[in-house]
């Protein structure tokens, strides 16, 4: 079939907490063999909070690949089976204290095709009530508000360079200001 790859076989490198890796053999559309190298990931979710004043709801935290702290939105893994907007609204309240009365899909989005299996789910929440944080006990995270125009800019002038936060930014924007 064209463009299609056939997996053979397919070898267990890694186990982890967060991803498996599997190296796959394929074969492709032209009768040869390929190795595939696979990230498996349960995928996860983020969410766009705009309180009553259209201030967005951003946590920044430490991102060890890249040894910097970088602003995003709510964000958090699947559990195996997890219904994602049970996730979304748990990782809202989670990491912000915010609960939500109108919580809007957005979408989804494969942030790494070529060798990763994640699917990210996009939220956008509003009508916010605020409770504490119930940040997991190796969970460290600031939260920051700015206002919806300024993020929405901060994206464009590369200021958030996460891509999933730039994404559901952008979508959730779009959404709030009149688009379809």
């Amino acid at each position: 079939m064209h463009l299609n790859e056939k997996k053979i076989d397919s070898e267990l490198i890694f186990d982890g907490k967060v991803i498996r890796v599997t190296r796959d053999t394929v074969i492709l559309e032209n009768g040869q063999t390929a190795f595939r190298e696979v990230i498996h990931h349960n995928g996860g979710v983020c969410v766009v909070p705009v309180d009553d004043n259209e201030n967005v709801i951003f946590v920044r935290q430490f991102r060890y690949p890249f040894h910097s702290i970088l602003l995003e939105v709510p964000a958090g893994k699947l559990e195996c089976g997890e219904d994602p907007e049970a996730c979304g609204r748990r990782e809202l309240r989670e990491e912000t204290g915010a609960v939500s009365q109108d919580f809007c899909y957005l979408g989804k989005l494969y942030p790494t095709v070529a060798y990763d299996t994640e699917i990210i789910y996009m939220y956008l929440a509003r009508e916010l009530d605020f409770l504490t944080q119930a940040l997991d006990e190796d969970e460290f995270i600031d939260i920051t508000r700015i206002p919806l125009d300024e993020a929405y800019r901060m994206v464009i002038d590369n200021e958030i360079f996460d891509a999933k936060t730039q994404l559901a930014l952008l979508k959730a924007y779009h959404l709030l200001r009149g688009g379809n």
